[in-house]
């Protein structure tokens, strides 16, 4: 009987064996057709391109436990699993056909990967994992690049694995040291763009740095995983975070009651206005906007809120802060006339003009850039080091703001530095004049010494503390956080103490004159 039997369990494992390896060539055959489409750019999308061998991976037969494919920039493994699962540890050191001289890479799943899934399904398991040495399918970011080019995913048959109390370890190692780089851990986030089939996002992922080459990704859950790598400034330590944070609350609250105060003295006193006061109350304004925005930047950053409400809120705090800088230029400009024309201006409708300036250019900039590309806009991610033991972690804090590196340096570092240039320039004439002037006048080496000190307490409060921002390196990386924070969030309690000091001094003024007109009068 065994003996008549033998011939068809015979024929059995072949057809078995022919299936497995038709399975095996077919998915081969999808990985090699994605290379091809990744090296000719062909159009074919790249979401039906990775779906497609996912699928693949999770339906082929093959003998064994696990299979194993490779192309030059892929690599795709299916393990068998069951509900007794006690984790896998994968390297590509101990993997075959991985050349060596690449930089390593490395995934451990915990035990728990299998729970969910052993709940609603009896059956054996499978999970996938495929490896990219190019980012032809997965949407660059403006403002990184990937660490080594690489990009590992695993999937699990049978559901979607998330929220796992004991992380998935992925390890990323570099042939050279990674000081002087910001990285962080990301995670392919399908259905996240409006351009591609997804992007990238540090949701559900914890960053760590063992060692100076190596990164060590902590995600609860699978997907598709990533370095985010960019040349940046040391991190933040996030026991910062709290303070500068405090202080900054504190400081924008203190200012928007104190622009709110001045603007309604102003409206108060229902007296023609002169420019220069003009000019003033439009500086309020704009720094009256930029707090708001500033403080609820943080808030509308979150994942809950929609993110066009942060698109347009980074888009404000953008415009804010641009007026802001234009209406610091246009005071150095307006503080030149005055002293450069003797006192003696008249421009024609010289008020509207300044506001198609202060508040136009920075609007057109901002629309413009909304019109081309509205993705400079919209979360953040602050990166803050925090440091355990030998290793140091990262975290992630999101504010609404310019997302791209080449508009933040342009509109944001370059039209700052503009205006911090021109003001000190101003400042440094205006203290020359000045100083002819009470050389010339002794009578009134008084009168010009109040003036320089007025002169200097303008130009400070208008730019010279912006200036602070170009010092966020190296040894004065700390004092420039806190000193910067303190200055520009009290900036608008600042602008608030000047213009009582200009009122209580025109006042004074005019009861002198009020005083010498009335004895006149009397003699």
């Amino acid at each position: 009987m065994n003996c008549c039997w033998a011939p068809f369990l015979y024929l059995c494992l072949l057809v078995s064996q022919s299936r497995t390896a038709e399975a095996s060539q077919e998915t081969l055959h999808w990985m090699e057709k994605m290379e091809v489409a990744a090296r000719s750019r062909i159009s074919t999308s790249s979401a039906e391109l990775i779906h497609g061998l996912e699928l693949r991976l999770l339906n082929a037969s093959f003998g064994g436990h696990n299979l194993t494919l490779q192309t030059q920039i892929i690599q795709a493994l299916a393990f068998k699993l069951n509900c007794n699962f006690s984790g896998l540890s994968l390297s590509s050191a101990a993997l075959e056909k991985v050349p060596q001289a690449r930089p390593q890479h490395a995934m451990q799943f915990p035990a728990e990967l299998t729970r969910n899934a052993c709940r609603t399904h009896s059956r054996d398991l499978r999970l996938i994992c495929i490896y990219f040495s190019s980012t032809r399918f997965f949407q660059k970011d403006i403002n990184s690049s990937l660490l080594n080019n690489y990009v590992l995913g695993a999937q699990l048959s049978h559901g979607y694995v998330s929220n796992l109390s004991e992380p998935v370890n992925i390890s990323f190692w570099h042939n050279q040291s990674l000081e002087g780089y910001t990285v962080t851990c990301v995670f392919w986030k399908e259905r996240a763009s409006k351009h591609h089939w997804g992007a990238w996002s540090p949701e559900g992922c914890h960053t760590e740095q063992p060692t100076p080459s190596q990164v060590l990704c902590r995600c609860n859950h699978l997907t598709y995983f990533a370095v985010l790598m960019q040349l940046s400034q040391a991190p933040v330590p996030a026991e910062l975070l709290a303070p500068l944070t405090y202080i900054s609350l504190v400081g924008c609250s203190i200012s928007i009651v104190a622009s709110l105060l001045t603007v309604l003295l102003h409206l108060q006193a229902r007296k023609q206005s002169d420019s220069v006061t003009r000019i003033h109350m439009n500086l309020h304004a704009s720094v009256l906007l930029l707090n708001i925005t500033f403080l609820l930047s943080p808030v509308l950053a979150t994942p809950p809120v929609p993110g066009a409400a942060c698109v347009v809120l980074a888009a404000t705090l953008h415009f804010a802060l641009l007026s802001c800088l234009t209406w610091m230029a246009i005071e150095g400009f307006n503080l030149y006339l005055l002293l450069g024309r003797v006192y003696n201006v008249y421009i024609r409708r010289y008020v509207l003009k300044l506001c198609a300036v202060g508040w136009g250019v920075p609007a057109f900039l901002v629309l413009f850039l909304l019109a081309v590309k509205s993705s400079v806009y919209g979360p953040y991610k602050i990166q803050l080091s925090d440091s355990h033991g030998n290793s140091t972690g990262f975290k992630i804090t999101s504010i609404c703001w310019v997302q791209s590196s080449w508009v933040h340096s342009v509109l944001v570092m370059g039209y700052g530095g503009l205006t911090s240039l021109f003001n000190l320039v101003v400042l440094a004439w205006a203290l020359r004049v000045l100083n002819k002037l009470r050389a010339q006048e002794k009578a009134l080496g008084t009168q010009a010494c109040r003036d320089t000190v007025t002169v200097l307490g303008l130009t400070v409060l208008l730019g010279t503390t912006w200036a602070l921002a170009f010092f966020s390196f190296s040894v004065f990386l700390l004092p420039q956080l806190f000193l910067f924070t303190i200055f520009n969030s009290l900036y608008g309690f600042f602008l608030f103490l000047w213009f009582c000091s200009q009122r209580c001094r025109s006042e004074a003024e005019a009861e002198a004159e009020m005083e010498v007109f009335t004895s006149q009068m009397v003699q």
